[in-house]
């Protein structure tokens, strides 16, 4: 898929997400909103998966380690194919199988229940082991919250990927600089956070989380890195193209109203507008 045609496909990943949200009127945008980019790479060009087959045996792993940001994963399955893009409105409903953390026993593609922070790398990590001690060539991948990362078990879980040298592994941090109280830099730092996994013997590499052209570059320097795991620190954009929630700490957690909602879709469907004209 070229570039636009991607950018395009994680525009309509958001309008999903926020539509998800505000049916709900629960849930946590902001940071569903920075991964999208991410998300749309994984799904679209990444991972090797089908649709019609979720449980195929050599399929390649992803666990949504930062799990209250599902409104990104299902607006992601259901662009591609898991499931009707219609089902993202009954988000946190009674009944639903979009519950607001990911659950791997009612939702098609979700290789992982996950939403207790910091567990959800210790589960990738014990798939990309798996891997290699029955000599299966799929990959995992896991995408952390830079808040999460305050968690003392993602350093256990990347200080034994490490000696492991597990290369079927990639863990992507979502930059957005942003968690429930604040600034997570005010909150807790992490920084440098680069440092820290390489200090885990990790090949870490550092992007712009909304640039395809890194995204893909990264990736592929993941595949291409042996005897080591990859940390891929995405420099994101908490509330990406939504104007009122870009960098709002209290757009972690918080649903769009109506009047807001359709301000929402407004600015998504500029985007879209900006991107068919190119």
């Amino acid at each position: 898929m070229e570039v636009l045609e991607l950018k395009k496909q994680a525009n309509e990943i958001r309008k999903g997400i926020v539509s998800a949200v505000h049916s709900a009127k629960s849930g946590h945008p902001g940071g569903s909103l920075s991964a999208a980019d991410i998300m749309t790479y994984l799904y679209f060009e990444e991972l090797n998966i089908d649709p019609a087959n979720p449980k195929m045996a050599n399929r390649d792993r992803f666990v949504l380690s930062k799990g209250h940001v599902a409104p990104a994963l299902y607006s992601t399955l259901a662009h591609r194919g898991f499931f009707p893009v219609e089902e993202l409105t009954s988000l946190r409903k009674v009944g639903s199988f979009l519950q607001g953390h990911p659950d791997m026993k009612g939702t098609p593609g979700v290789d992982m229940s996950s939403g207790s922070l910091g567990q959800g790398i210790s589960v990738a990590v014990g798939m990309a082991l798996s891997a290699k001690l029955s000599n299966e060539d799929y990959r995992v991948y896991t995408l952390l919250g830079d808040g999460e990362i305050q968690e003392g078990q993602v350093w256990e879980a990347a200080m034994f990927a490490g000696f492991k040298k597990l290369d079927n592994l990639v863990v992507i941090v979502d930059n957005n600089n942003l968690q429930i109280d604040g600034s997570i830099d005010e909150v807790c730092s992490p920084y440098p956070i680069d440092e820290k996994f390489k200090a885990f013997n990790f090949n870490v590499i550092n992007i712009d989380a909304h640039d395809f052209i890194q995204i893909k570059e990264a990736f592929d320097k993941a595949k291409a890195t042996k005897g080591q795991p990859t940390a891929i620190i995405a420099k994101s954009v908490k509330g990406k193209d939504v104007s009122f929630m870009e960098n709002k700490a209290n757009w972690h957690g918080s649903a769009p109203n109506d009047e807001q909602f359709e301000q929402a879709i407004k600015d998504l469907e500029k985007v879209g507008e900006a991107l068919c004209q190119k």
